[in-house]
């Protein structure tokens, strides 16, 4: 085949870089054009903290950037296969992988935003804010879990003290004035880790809990294989009690043991059921299976007992700024005095990219919330349903996916759409 295909990757982070390594090892002669605003692939918001105490919250032997080498990362970083790392380190690895791999073939680093997608039978054309419309054989959107912004109608005009992506850049805050983060989850523990040490820390969500935390090894406990097929959640939460119930304790063996099955079980559960666990189950299944590596949950249970951490089960239903701050009411009545708000409520829509492709069609809604509608390979549905040449990855399939957003899983959806790519060029 002698002319190059063209890809352009949409997104830095590391959904868009995995997708990245993945068709550079997928031997097809490309053109591979990298698109971000930042110009900088490899740590994305996920692994661009500055702060050694972030750590991952999943173990090395597991962080793999290759589908095909579960050791890789292991190898580059020299960790135990149990270690927890420092996750700017794993930036790094995904920045290096990516260069390793890109003399494999033409790659172009382009420093700008896309604003739209317009797709045919066999192309697609990326709107480009600054250097105008790019041709492509196949795009992919990796906008990664960013875009949220749950003070948008409170807080219509934002605040000089309002950091709605802690991510960015560098925490400014030093003042040692209370901070309310707006969030309980993992990204929260970071930032409690991170300012708790100078000011007092708040932190609200909806049910108010906190991430469990992983256990040092041990013998993992052996369970059924879930049914061949699970209609109801009902039928899931039996199941559960069923494998648990001589020992409730070992919930996270459990948990664990379903996760190479969650596609297919999300998948026969119909938009109903699948709403039914999100409004009854979802707040549980992430604490429980979104686990706090046991250094950074020790850190912030100490914390909650020294009284710098205070967790509140509530939302934010008021808003009063001033020039020192915020006066902000909980639901349930309770006022907050504080000197800044932190938003780590982690995922949106994707950002205006998504928005714009949503209003005019060519992407549409997953009918749960989570993400926008895809086919079983990852492409995105237009409002017709009908599938072009656009993949997408990471949190964007959570409504087709439901776990999509953890590197394991990440990982093997890159691989399958340079499998897909590779099969549709070179028959």
């Amino acid at each position: 085949m002698a002319e190059r295909v063209r890809v352009v990757v949409i997104g830095a982070g590391a959904s868009g870089t995995l997708a990245a390594i993945h068709l550079l090892r997928s031997g097809v002669p490309l053109e591979l054009v990298l698109v971000d605003r930042s110009g900088e692939f490899g740590p994305g918001r996920a692994y661009r903290t500055g702060d050694p105490a972030h750590l991952l919250n999943t173990v090395a032997e597991k962080m793999s950037a290759l589908d095909d080498d579960p050791g890789h990362f292991v190898r580059w970083s020299g960790a135990d296969d149990g270690a927890f790392g420092p996750r700017r380190e794993y930036g790094r690895y995904l920045a290096e992988t990516l260069r390793g791999e890109e003399e494999r073939a033409v790659v172009r680093h382009v420093a700008d935003t896309a604003t739209g997608l317009t797709t045919g039978d066999d192309h697609v054309v990326v709107e480009l804010a600054r250097t105008g419309p790019l041709e492509a054989d196949f795009a992919v959107l990796a906008p990664g879990v960013g875009g949220g912004d749950p003070l948008a109608e409170l807080l219509p005009d934002g605040s000089p003290r309002y950091v709605r992506d802690p991510w960015a850049g560098p925490l400014r805050i030093d003042d040692g004035a209370p901070v309310l983060v707006l969030g309980t989850g993992l990204s929260m523990m970071d930032l409690a880790v991170t300012l708790a040490p100078g000011s007092p820390v708040h932190a609200v969500s909806r049910h108010g809990l906190l991430p469990q935390p992983h256990r040092k090894r041990t013998t993992p406990s052996a369970f059924p294989d879930p049914p061949e097929r699970i209609d109801s959640l009902s039928d899931l939460l039996r199941f559960a009690r069923r494998c648990l119930s001589a020992d409730p304790d070992r919930w996270r063996d459990f948990v664990d043991h379903l996760r190479p099955h969650t596609r297919r079980l999300w998948r026969q559960l119909d938009v109903s059921e699948r709403r039914r666990f999100l409004e009854r189950v979802h707040h549980y299944w992430n604490v429980h299976r979104h686990r706090a590596a046991p250094a950074t949950h020790e850190q912030v249970r100490a914390l909650i007992d020294e009284g710098r951490l205070e967790l509140h089960r509530g939302r934010v239903v008021a808003i009063e700024p001033d020039d020192d701050g915020f006066e902000v009411g909980l639901s349930g009545g309770r006022t907050l005095r504080v000197g800044w708000l932190v938003n780590a409520t982690g995922f949106g829509q994707g950002g205006p990219l998504v928005r714009e492709l949503i209003t005019d069609g060519t992407a549409r809604p997953d009918p749960t919330g989570l993400g926008v509608r895809t086919g079983e390979d990852g492409r995105l549905l237009d409002r017709w349903g009908r599938a072009r040449r656009v993949f997408t990855l990471g949190a964007l399939r959570r409504g087709e996916e439901f776990e999509s957003t953890a590197v394991p899983e990440i990982r093997t959806q890159a691989a399958e759409i340079a499998a897909h790519v590779r099969g549709e060029v070179m028959t």
